[in-house]
């Protein structure tokens, strides 16, 4: 099989060798927006992906994934592969969606809230300004996007780590900013794990809900599950909830897996 392939690789390289090569032109998957946030007083980067098709079919709307930690050497393109991958008409786990990658310029100030402890306070200086962050969603973000972009009103929010705890904040406090959260691994230690007693006094009606970790230590694991189960006990008859542990991934690698069975779980037609 080795020299079968090595085979293979060194005809493919004398082809390429014979090639003439006419023109030179770019490979892109998406486009960049550069906008200036009122609210958080600064220019934000959103990477934007767009369904094979979009500027064919002009009457065609699609649904949003807002992918937190966005940046184009973070998270944005291989989520947006999997989105294209899992919207191909002979896998259909997901519609076509456009994909709005929020590139970051502080997580740490963005994703937190205020932590009243000393630890977090002196190991996160910038920390605590979610309140700002979200209502840079829920007041810019969301309508540029909407503005701009052939959008349905179907939005889901995908969020690892501290990204997942901000995204824990928001379907506690302004669940109505999405449809769908995708939560892997939440950073929920944050401020003595005081997130997880908050009282879910919103409704969650109609809301889906994905949780996620991998083989992260005991604190990571506790906590996503007790998310879990704190949905299940207050929540159960409003939304949809799903939970997954990923023996074999840690932190590092887990995000592929668990965005793919979200996207399975959450959007794929039952037959």
């Amino acid at each position: 099989m080795k020299t079968f392939l090595c085979s293979i690789f060194t005809l493919l390289l004398m082809t390429l060798g014979h090639a003439q090569i006419s023109s030179e032109s770019q490979f892109s998957i998406g486009e960049t927006l550069e906008i200036n946030s009122k609210i958080l007083q600064e220019e934000r980067t959103l990477n934007i992906y767009l369904p094979h098709g979009y500027e064919r079919d002009t009457e065609k709307t699609y649904p949003v994934i807002y992918l937190l930690d966005g940046s184009a050497d973070e998270d944005f393109i291989h989520i947006a592969g999997i989105v294209q991958f899992c919207s191909f008409s002979w896998i259909n786990i997901l519609p076509e969606s456009i994909v709005v990658g929020i590139a970051n310029v502080d997580r740490k100030r963005d994703f937190t809230s205020p932590s009243e402890v000393e630890i977090d306070q002196k190991e996160l200086p910038t920390s605590g300004k979610s309140d700002k962050f979200i209502a840079f969603i829920a007041e810019e973000l969301q309508g540029i996007i909407d503005e701009k972009y052939r959008t349905t009103n179907t939005k889901t929010l995908i969020g690892q780590s501290l990204g997942g705890l901000l995204a824990t904040e928001i379907l506690f406090e302004r669940p109505g900013l999405f449809d769908n959260y995708i939560i892997i691994s939440p950073s929920l230690w944050w401020n003595d794990e005081k997130l997880l007693t908050y009282d879910l006094d919103k409704s969650l009606k109609d809301k889906s809900v994905y949780i996620g970790v991998g083989k992260e230590g005991a604190q990571m694991e506790r906590l996503a599950q007790s998310l879990f189960y704190k949905l299940t006990l207050e929540k159960k008859n409003d939304i949809q909830l799903f939970f997954n542990h990923f023996e074999e991934q840690d932190h590092g690698d887990v995000l592929h897996l668990a965005v793919y069975d979200a996207f399975e779980k959450l959007f794929k037609k039952k037959e």
